[in-house]
Order: structure tokens, then sequence, then C-alpha cells
């Protein structure tokens, strides 16, 4: 099988949507990011990169109070965590690293879900492939070698990634794509790759593809939910949240970050 796994530093210089998100990871890892009690660090799933500037502006604004997020993949930041990174509030793209997080004590509680996410198949306007939600136009794509590089987010620690895996062996095509797959190391990085000539196409979270730094690039069509496991978005206060994070956390439950969730895409399911 043959994987190309492109790395994410290199990838912040080519995107400029990007390089926000990427360079909050940078620093966090680096040590440049400092924590303070008053600007507390919120490790956030790459689906958030458009939506949650827009929540932290209206919490700031209704507050007076600022948060800092960092974005990437949630099993990149639950390791962080363990690792002793200074985050106060962890909001994941899927809820097992959040329950693995608490059942370890690192966590306040299970937490909530704060939204429940979709996946989609996107590619440039001028793509190889018709784009349409039951991959047939893909598959005949794949079938005729026109497809080159296919991009999806790294399935071992991306849960939009591990979705992305899902859907495809439903479909039939995840043999079929491993010589031609690109996997970045979160989902905002597979948008990138599979929007701006970097891959064929590939699939990636719908509130990114609603998004119109992304949505503006290419065309794109929501894979059937039940090809896959359900996106059960949560966060979670860590242990040793200070104020702000509790006020943050309880904000993202406000009719007003509801809305903007939801004008990205994201549903709010029955516990």
């Amino acid at each position: 099988m043959i994987v190309r796994i492109l790395r994410w530093a290199g990838a912040c210089l080519v995107s400029a949507w990007l390089v926000i998100g990427c360079l909050a990871g940078v620093l966090v890892l680096g040590g440049g990011l400092k924590a303070r009690a008053d600007r507390p660090l919120i490790a956030a799933a790459s689906t958030l990169q458009f939506a949650l500037p827009e929540i932290a502006a209206a919490f700031r604004a209704e507050t007076g109070l600022t948060v800092t997020p960092s974005f990437g993949s949630s099993g990149n930041f639950a390791r962080q965590i363990r690792e002793g990174a200074p985050f106060e509030m962890f909001m994941a793209a899927d809820e097992s690293f959040v329950f693995d997080l608490a059942k370890d004590g690192l966590a306040r509680d299970q937490g909530a879900i704060y939204a429940q996410g979709r996946i989609v198949l996107i590619a440039p306007h001028d793509a190889v492939f018709e784009v349409e939600p039951s991959l047939d136009g893909l598959a005949r794509a794949l079938s005729g070698g026109q497809i080159m590089r296919f991009a999806i987010a790294n399935p071992d620690h991306a849960p939009y990634g591990m979705r992305a895996q899902e859907a495809l062996e439903h479909r039939g095509l995840w043999q079929a794509l491993q010589p031609v797959m690109v996997l970045g190391e979160n989902v905002s990085q597979a948008a990138q790759f599979a929007t701006t000539g970097n891959a064929d196409g590939g699939i990636i979270a719908y509130s990114l593809a609603l998004s119109p730094q992304v949505g503006a690039l290419g065309r794109y069509a929501l894979i059937p939910a039940e090809w896959h496991a359900p996106l059960n978005q949560r966060m979670v206060l860590l242990k040793g949240a200070g104020p702000v994070a509790q006020a943050f956390y309880e904000f993202i439950n406000t009719p007003k970050a509801i809305a903007i969730l939801q004008r990205y895409g994201f549903v709010r399911p029955e516990e």
C-alpha cells in the first residue's frame, strides 16, 4: 500500500486560510504560546477552524472575556494534553477522546456534546469526476485511472479521517484508493490538499465546505450519514480550568453560539 503523508508544517506555507490554525499549533507545541489565566487556551478540532473564531468574537463582545483557540486533530490534542500542554478546554471532533481523558482523570467530567458533524466529497471546479453523494463519479474516474491523488485526514488520529475511511469502505473504494491516497495531518489540511491542486479531490468536514474560504474553491456533496459512525463532537473542561474557560464552555450552549454552529452545518443531537 502506497500512502503519502504530507506534514502540516510545510502546508502552512501554501494555504492562506489555514495559516492561523497551523501557527496556533506551532506556538503551543513549541512552547511559544504561554497559558494566561485571562486568555485560556482552547484545544479545538480543525472542523471548528471557521466557526469557533466567530463564537469567540461573540463571547468577547458579550462578556469582555477572551479565549485563545488552537486548531488541530483531536488525537494529537489528546496526546498533548496527556503530556501536559496548558489547555483548559478541549473541543474534540469525536467524543471517544474526551471519554478517555475523563477516565484517566485529566478532565473535570465527561463533558457534553456540542455538535454532530458530517463529511462531504469535495473537488475543484475542474475536477476529473462528478461530485455526487453516491461517489459513483469518483468510482468511475478511479477505475479509469484518472485519479492521481485523493485526500483525507489521517485516520490514525483525526476523527474525520476515520469517518472518511468508513465511508469509503462502505462504498467499496478504500482499497482501490490506497495507491493515490494523500493524508492530511488534520481535516483542514486535507481540505487544503483537496481544493488547491495538491489532490484531485477528497473527503472533508461539511463545516469547512460551508465556509466561504473553502466552499468557493470547488464543488461538494454530502456523503450519506449512514455510511459511517456518528461524528459526536464533545467538549470538556480540563483539570485546572479557570473561570474564563468555564464561562466560554457555558457560552457554547447559548442560542448565539448554537446559531453559529448551525450555520456551519453542525446539528445538536439529543444526548
